[in-house]
């Protein structure tokens, strides 16, 4: 595949509509504004950042000196956010027009002063997994296998056709003008070991989870090295404490020596009574976050041949026995600065956050 023929074909598509419809990719690429020293964002899913309601709130929030990153969605759960130009999309009909002027909204992120993030989940695709079932995870009995909590397929973490599409994206989301690459759902699925047993991997070729995932993130950066953004990837919040091979392909030796960043998902509602000697982790989110990042600080550095930094995804959600407003963030906030961190991601999964924050 040319993949640079791919890019500019790619970005002539994306800016059809466009007055001029240029077709040459430096003409059309949105310079975006560079990485700041200290990233601090937010999530913004693809219906809110293509939307002429909600947008303009959310950039209202940069008006504050804290906020200057916006993590947008290219890809979730298997829908490409916009009418992208690479092969596979159209072939699968994944694409969608929750952006449907991704220049403009470029422009506007620019305009504000807001680093673009382009966030893709990877192995977390049930159209592509339906599309092409020889990429799928399988079963035992040769069928497509489903998640059992959610009744949908998965794609194979260990095949190169997937690692490629998905690869395709970034760099057609980076030739458009987003900034960095930051990798989602990049793991295999967490399940019991009884539901793992029935699951076959086609791809696999003797290779463990943990090979995977480095190999698909080592891979991701010599194909997109042209355009010197970082790649990063979101990563459960147990994998700062985890020691040894992990069943979904996350281990923390493995990824702080290829990725850029690392991000913890430290959500207290995601954490069960007792975790790090915490009755209620949801009800102490300063205590939660602080002590799972300062396990992190610790162990990054003490960690050989480690490059990446820092940067933990905060809950910005109500769930569970607390109600989370802004004070709650807040805390979350001081926590990661406490422990000596400079970065964080705020997540809302409907991109809605609560006034008197920054």
């Amino acid at each position: 595949m040319n993949h640079r023929l791919l890019v500019t074909v790619a970005a002539t598509v994306l800016w059809a509509g466009c007055a001029d419809n240029p077709t040459d990719l430096d003409s059309v690429r949105v310079d975006p504004v560079a990485r700041p020293s200290m990233v601090r964002g937010l999530y913004v899913n693809a219906r809110a950042a293509g939307s002429p309601s909600q947008l303009p709130g959310l950039l209202d929030l940069t008006d504050s000196p804290t906020l200057n990153t916006f993590v947008v969605d290219v890809k979730e759960r298997g829908e490409v956010s916009y009418a992208s130009a690479v092969p596979l999309v159209g072939e699968i009909g994944a694409g969608r027009s929750f952006i449907g002027d991704v220049p403009g909204l470029l422009r506007d992120l620019r305009e504000h002063g807001i680093y673009p993030i382009a966030r893709i989940v990877c192995f977390r695709d049930a159209i592509l997994a339906q599309a092409k079932p020889e990429w799928a995870i399988r079963t035992t009995t040769g069928e497509v296998w489903l998640d059992p909590e959610s009744n949908l397929p998965w794609v194979d973490p260990y095949n190169p056709e997937v690692w490629a599409y998905n690869i395709d994206l970034a760099r057609e989301a980076l030739a458009a003008g987003f900034a960095e690459v930051q990798w989602d759902y990049v793991r295999f699925p967490d399940v019991a070991d009884s539901v793992r047993a029935t699951m076959v991997f086609p791809a696999q070729q003797g290779r463990t989870a943990g090979e995977a995932i480095e190999e698909f993130i080592a891979t991701s950066r010599v194909e997109l090295a042209e355009f010197d953004a970082p790649i990063t990837a979101d990563v459960f919040g147990r994998v700062v404490s985890e020691t040894g091979a992990s069943t979904i392909g996350q281990e923390w030796d493995r990824l702080v020596g290829v990725l850029d960043v690392l991000l913890p998902i430290v959500y207290p509602a995601l954490y069960g009574p007792g975790s790090f000697g915490l009755p209620d982790p949801n009800a102490e989110p300063y205590q939660l976050v602080r002590a799972s990042m300062d396990a992190a600080v610790a162990r990054l550095s003490g960690t050989p041949g480690a490059v990446a930094t820092l940067r933990p995804w905060l809950q910005a959600y109500s769930w569970g026995s607390t109600s989370y407003g802004a004070v709650e963030i807040q805390d979350q906030i001081r926590a990661v600065e406490d422990a000596g961190l400079d970065e964080w991601l705020l997540w809302h999964p409907e991109s809605e956050y609560p006034a008197g924050v920054f």
